[in-house]
């Protein structure tokens, strides 16, 4: 029956320029469901969570964003092995959900697939629950929130602000040029899809990036360096917090 009902309100949504699912998921953007479908998705997806919990705020939670091509995956690996963080991926979360064949990883794929958006409020679920699951207390978020929706619905979920924003700062060109460059198996790395998702991450993200350099939050890191020079100032940055 929830089946049907969900099919109904996805047939409301507006859709996104349809599309393939490829190999990498794309991570989720804007939800532009209506409210009910939202809510109703929602309620499928967790039955025992609550909005505004205070697990989150005993853990150092720290955002880590950057455009396509910043190299922040690289460094949040080397971050969570020397200071003890648990590393979590907005797009990683979705797709191990998808992988497992679940009711609820079937849900997301759908909506993948016919083009729509996953509500932030799902992929908020996943992270809220990925945090609660680890014993780390201390957690990079890598790539999320993508756009103040998400922002907004992480902080409402949660009940709790990051304690640090990392942004990895790289000039479009640059990212272009390692894109191009790197050999990771993605199909839309080439120069049209690349230009386009930087376009998206320069309308979405950035305006996250300024919301909470206004509250104090950003630490802004260059990241046209080389891997090591770059890690030199992340490490700087890292061993003069309090956690």
């Amino acid at each position: 029956m929830w089946r049907r009902q969900v099919g109904a309100l996805l047939l409301r949504h507006r859709s996104t320029p349809s599309s393939t699912l490829r190999h990498h998921l794309p991570l989720p953007v804007p939800d532009q469901s209506p409210p009910l479908a939202s809510n109703l998705l929602l309620r499928l997806f967790t039955s025992q969570s609550g909005e505004g919990g205070d697990g989150a705020s005993k853990r150092f939670i720290a955002f880590v964003l950057g455009g396509p091509g910043s190299g922040k995956g690289t460094q949040c690996v080397r971050i969570a092995s020397d200071f003890g963080f648990a590393h979590l991926s907005a797009g990683d979360l979705l797709r191990s959900e998808i992988s497992t064949g679940s009711e609820k990883g079937e849900l997301i794929l759908n909506i993948i697939k016919e083009g729509k958006i996953v509500p932030s409020e799902i992929t908020v679920e996943l992270i809220r629950k990925a945090m609660e699951s680890s014993d780390a207390k201390r957690v990079l978020i890598d790539g999320f929130p993508r756009c103040e929706e998400n922002r907004i619905a992480f902080e409402r979920i949660t009940g709790t602000e990051p304690d640090l924003v990392i942004f990895f700062d790289c000039p479009e060109d640059e990212m272009v040029k390692r894109l191009l460059g790197r050999n990771q198996g993605r199909v839309d790395d080439n120069i049209e899809t690349i230009k386009k998702r930087l376009k998206v991450f320069e309308s979405l993200n950035i305006p996250v990036v300024d919301y909470y350099t206004s509250r104090g939050k950003v630490h802004k890191i260059n990241a046209t360096r080389t891997e090591e020079e770059i890690f030199g100032a992340v490490h700087k940055l890292f061993s003069s917090l309090r956690f």
